[in-house]
């Protein structure tokens, strides 16, 4: 689901690499290893180390990497296919700390060459936080359900309307996004202000008591995982009412419940237009996105 909103992918969701002229930062997504900025194709090996030879490094140091999401070959055969490139690269080979790295794949008879970019893995400090809830989002679903929400943040303006302690918000703000938080129960507040300041965000003005239904301010985005519990869920009327405030306030919207909505979206006046189902353990959550 994250894979079609960031770009518009509707193929099969577990190949090992995409194809796409959409650049994002790889760090964004706790499921994107790396981004290559192709700068050469080939029907061979040797279209590629002949095209090699017309970088210009400078003074830039480099190494070349295959990359395993490729064609599977043995170790012996990805380190000889590095050797074979670099030796075609004129400038200076660094293995441990090059300025440049330059990523290799090869994928049913096609050749890749191009400048690879890691993700940082930013999510997993955020695992950590002060102040949690058992059944809370996890940190890598909390960052994949911005993602899907929010898939080009430039001018976006986003909510999380039952923001608990904070976990879609701070993933949010770690990449850049305009996103505050409301939740009615003060002590999630309280929570998620204590969050906020151990990562280092201002929660005076991120944050603050609030009853989604009352939101009068409108969105281009917003989050919402439903309230529940183990032993009580909502009754049918406050869930549609809420819904219904969530299309009100928000032109896309992320919504997350244990509870099957699909009736009760409807009648909201929400329009679907993808879904996905998380399962951790016997505990299951629903994930829609919608249109108002």
């Amino acid at each position: 689901m994250e894979l079609r909103a960031l770009f518009g992918k509707s193929g099969a969701p577990y190949d090992s690499f995409v194809e796409t002229s959409v650049k994002i930062d790889p760090s964004r997504s706790p499921f994107i290893s790396m981004r290559i900025d192709v700068l050469f194709t080939g029907e061979s090996l040797e279209e590629i180390t002949s095209a090699v030879n017309s970088l210009e490094l400078g003074a830039a140091t480099f190494k070349v990497l295959y990359i395993k999401h490729g064609d599977k070959i043995s170790y012996d055969e990805q380190r000889n296919l590095e050797r074979q490139v670099g030796m075609n690269i004129t400038g200076k080979a660094e293995m441990r700390h090059p300025d440049v790295t330059y990523g290799l794949l090869s994928s049913e008879g096609r050749w890749y060459f191009g400048i690879c970019y890691a993700s940082e893995a930013i999510w997993l400090k955020h695992k950590d936080k002060p102040q949690n809830y058992s059944t809370g989002l996890s940190t890598p679903v909390a960052r994949a359900l911005v993602n899907i929400a929010v898939p080009q943040p430039e001018g976006i303006k986003a909510i999380d309307p039952c923001c608990g302690m904070g976990n879609v918000l701070i993933e949010a703000l770690s990449m850049g996004i305009d996103m505050i938080g409301e939740d009615i129960n003060p002590l999630a507040i309280k929570g998620a202000r204590i969050n906020l300041r151990h990562f280092g965000y201002d929660d005076s003005v991120l944050v603050s008591i609030g009853d989604m239904n009352e939101v009068e301010q409108y969105f281009d985005a917003a989050i919402l995982d439903m309230p529940y519990n183990l032993c009580s869920v909502l009754p049918e009327s406050e869930r549609i009412k809420m819904l219904t405030s969530l299309r009100r306030f928000s032109e896309r919207s992320v919504i997350v419940s244990s509870e099957a909505l699909d009736s009760d979206i409807s009648q909201a006046g929400l329009s679907v237009t993808d879904r996905c189902t998380i399962t951790k353990g016997t505990f299951v959550r629903n994930v829609w996105l919608c249109n108002g």
